[in-house]
């Protein structure tokens, strides 16, 4: 990862898929409720999995797929290892941190499932600063602005632009290379959009109840559909592009 230290359940359903194709958010859902994951929250509800956390389910994952061990044993191994975040015994435990991501690929290492909270994030930049963080002009920031890929916050006098800000430019920079435009990209604001209002239909009336319980629930189930549709998108997009090129 690149500004951020932890993952939203969706990026860590995304981070471990490849490994682990049966986990799904649901599943990550119930082994915190049994008491094996505690991942901390936001006060708007989100989880937070920092890399303990992530550490901790792949290795429950792994007990569960490679040596068949139930729910109980492995609370109670985990149980007895304390404050570490997994036993010590697994060999596999010492790859790769999974927070870890190449600096070449920032945006692509943050892409998708990202965390639904709106509150602050560790990045705070003038238009100055991100142009200069991404080798856009000021008047292709303006650009991704006027077509709507692109928002910033007025702090006084000043606008300030977010991590999904940092991302959203970082990624036309990357498609302008390919002499991609902010005008093209507008059709992806407008699908984001279009699915928004459309999840908004679905978690409305649970967020109408006006309780915590229901909140995290909505919340839940955002996450959860968000990244079934990144997913869905990925296999359609796919399965056009491999119509395009053939065989």
């Amino acid at each position: 990862m690149s500004e951020r230290s932890h993952l939203s359940i969706g990026e860590v359903l995304s981070l471990l898929q490849a490994e682990f194709p049966d986990v799904t958010i649901s599943k990550i859902r119930f082994l915190e409720s049994q008491g094996l994951l505690d991942p901390e929250r936001t006060p708007s509800g989100y989880r937070k999995f920092y890399e303990p956390d992530v550490e901790r389910l792949r290795w429950i994952l792994q007990q569960q797929r490679e040596n068949f061990l139930p729910l109980k044993v492995i609370k109670g191994r985990l149980d007895e290892a304390g404050d570490h975040a997994v036993p010590a015994e697994p060999p596999r435990l010492a790859a790769v941190s999974p927070l870890a991501a190449p600096p070449e690929a920032p945006a692509a290492a943050d892409a998708g499932t990202g965390a639904l909270d709106a509150g602050p994030t560790s990045v705070s930049m003038t238009a100055d600063e991100l142009a200069q963080a991404t080798g856009l002009s000021l008047d292709v920031l303006s650009d991704l602005e006027r077509y709507g890929l692109l928002t910033g916050r007025a702090v006084g006098p000043t606008v300030l632009y977010d991590h999904d800000a940092l991302l959203a430019a970082q990624v036309a920079a990357a498609f302008l290379r390919h002499g991609i435009e902010p005008r093209h990209l507008r059709m992806y604001k407008v699908a984001a959009d279009r699915e928004a209002g459309f999840l908004e239909q679905i978690v409305t009336p649970v967020l109408k109840q006006r309780n915590p319980a229901a909140r995290r629930q909505a919340l839940d189930t955002l996450e959860e559909l968000t990244a079934l549709g990144q997913t869905l998108r990925a296999s359609l997009l796919r399965e056009a592009l491999r119509n395009l090129v053939g065989p």
